[in-house]
């Protein structure tokens, strides 16, 4: 294994993956922790998808120092801690004490961070994250409800949750290439700065600051500038490129679609999909738990189901109204009864034959992928930039998208479903 990585939730883990396939690594997401170090063994890269973006700080640590000794354990020259390319956090973490506690164990003061992605109208600008045309505390991302991203700064984001001075390499720097930047680098931690935020407007610009991290044992940042760490590997001659990395055997099966996110571009997906397919939703009252959502939405699926038809099943909502819900029920009440429901319709749409699950939302995934009991998936073609189809290693083989609640195209759950995978 060259290239370790650690994906703070599911959906971020196969974002990942799905770069480094596309780079020529041939990569696998392991679910959790893995028990052995033997499934290492075939693979250029593993990426260990935890949930572990809104758990508390200090659990967040935990579970990513334990995917840390796995990693080194198993031959991991090269360690990537993944967030999302929107910054997903709070002032109290997580990405900060993860990060923090990553470099302590590795032995290292200084690492970057990076969550730009072009491709997905994700930038960085003089260390100011913009989605699309707009800054990131303007965009639906402020109404997150469980990581509100109201600060678009990401130098004085990033210093309220670490215990490191956060330092800029601006945009002038990248342009003028990989050597400017490493001599950046030099610069920020000779001055005591533990983390650079790395500048990155055009999808060339990840190349070059990939090319400046070739020597640094800790990386941070989106799938984005991880597609661009293979390059170095190659350099080097330590990786043979592999056409076929996302290659897998055909499962076919029924199909269905679980929307746990309330993104605007999860919303507007399902929208689409709901004009020509059933869509039934789901939303926690006081009067219903998990079990009896899940039974009664079932009940409205019974007729499609049965004909092998797509179903549509989702919670996404307008702000407003996931505020409401909140304020009925609680936030962690709300969040934990959906993600149980979720839960439990995945495990009985497969007991019913389904085997294409599209997913989305990180949350929602994770609660899906632990309730099947899927400890590691490899990875296949990409649907939309950062989403590919996986397979489930274990059985029932199950091909699965897992999509986080922003990626996608407004089409995402049609494409998906027109793939043979």
């Amino acid at each position: 294994m060259l290239l370790g990585c650690i994906a703070d939730d599911f959906t971020g883990a196969t974002d990942i993956a799905s770069m480094l396939v596309r780079a020529g690594m041939r990569t696998v997401q392991t679910v959790g922790v893995p028990r052995e170090r033997a499934i290492a063994a075939d693979f250029d890269a593993v990426v260990v998808a935890l949930k572990s973006r809104t758990i508390a700080p200090a659990a967040a640590v935990s579970q990513s120092l334990a995917a840390l000794d796995w990693l080194r354990a198993s031959g991991a020259r090269q360690i990537y801690f993944k967030y999302c390319s929107t910054f997903d956090s709070t002032d109290q973490g997580n990405i900060g004490p993860v990060a923090d506690a990553l470099m302590a164990a590795l032995q290292t003061d200084f690492t970057i961070a990076c969550p730009a992605f072009p491709e997905n109208r994700r930038t960085v600008y003089l260390g100011h994250l913009f989605v699309g045309e707009v800054l990131l505390s303007e965009s639906p991302m402020r109404h997150h409800p469980l990581t509100p991203m109201t600060e678009a700064n990401l130098v004085r984001v990033l210093e309220r949750q670490s215990a490191h001075r956060v330092g800029l390499v601006p945009y002038s720097v990248v342009a003028a290439g990989a050597d400017a930047v490493r001599t950046a680098f030099q610069r920020l931690r000779a001055d005591g700065i533990g983390y650079a935020v790395t500048d990155a407007i055009r999808d060339p610009d990840l190349v070059t600051v990939g090319a400046a991290c070739a020597d640094l044992p800790l990386v941070s940042g989106g799938s984005g500038l991880a597609g661009a760490l293979p390059r170095n590997f190659l350099c080097r001659g330590q990786l043979e490129p592999r056409p076929d990395a996302g290659a897998w055997p055909i499962v076919g099966g029924h199909a269905a679609v679980l929307a746990g996110s309330c993104s605007e571009a999860t919303r507007v997906q399902v929208a689409i999909m709901a004009q020509t397919q059933r869509a039934i939703a789901i939303e926690p009252s006081t009067g219903l738990d998990a079990a009896a959502l899940a039974q009664q939405a079932l009940e409205q699926a019974a007729m499609p189901l049965r004909a092998g038809e797509p179903v549509l099943f989702y919670s996404s909502a307008e702000p407003e109204r996931v505020a409401a819900i909140q304020r009925a029920l609680g936030q962690e009440r709300s969040a934990a009864t959906l993600e149980a429901t979720f839960a439990r319709l995945a495990v009985e749409l497969v007991r019913r034959g389904v085997r294409r699950l599209i997913v989305a939302g990180g949350e929602t995934s994770g609660a899906v992928v632990q309730a099947l009991g899927i400890e590691a998936l490899a990875i296949g073609a990409q649907i939309d930039p950062g989403v590919p189809w996986t397979l489930n290693l274990g059985e029932p083989r199950i091909a699965l998208a897992l999509k986080s609640g922003n990626f996608g195209s407004p089409e995402f759950f049609a494409k998906a479903l027109a793939m043979a995978v």
